[in-house]
């Protein structure tokens, strides 16, 4: 049984296997329960594969590690202790650091996920 992930918009934290971490969100981060499933993609700028947890006739939500996008400087506000300026800044995926994907994957590629 994998252990639920949880998301926590306002604070901007992804929390799993007792610890808590920084994240991006977005205006449109759907809130709710969802399962996640583990995707490959050929698009590079997401390291090969992401975490689906909601999927619409034009958008596919998931978490994934954060990809540099011109002008938005994701990866210093990922690095904030400021919860507001990981706040707003996605289309409505869920960004992290690289290193706690790997863990997010290891441990809960196939959880519930509750964003709140």
């Amino acid at each position: 049984m994998f252990p639920d992930v949880i998301v926590d918009i306002a604070a901007a934290l992804i929390c799993f296997a007792a610890t808590c971490h920084p994240v991006l969100v977005g205006v449109d981060t759907p809130r709710g329960e969802f399962q996640l499933i583990h995707y490959t993609t050929p698009d590079p700028g997401y390291g090969g594969d992401i975490l689906s947890f909601k999927e619409t006739k034009n958008y596919l939500y998931c978490i994934h590690r954060v990809i540099d996008v011109p002008g938005q400087k994701r990866l210093e506000r990922l690095k904030s202790p400021d919860a507001n300026r990981r706040n707003k800044i996605t289309g409505g995926c869920i960004n992290v650091d690289p290193k706690v994907y790997e863990q997010l994957v290891k441990c809960c590629y196939a959880s519930k996920l509750i964003i709140k």
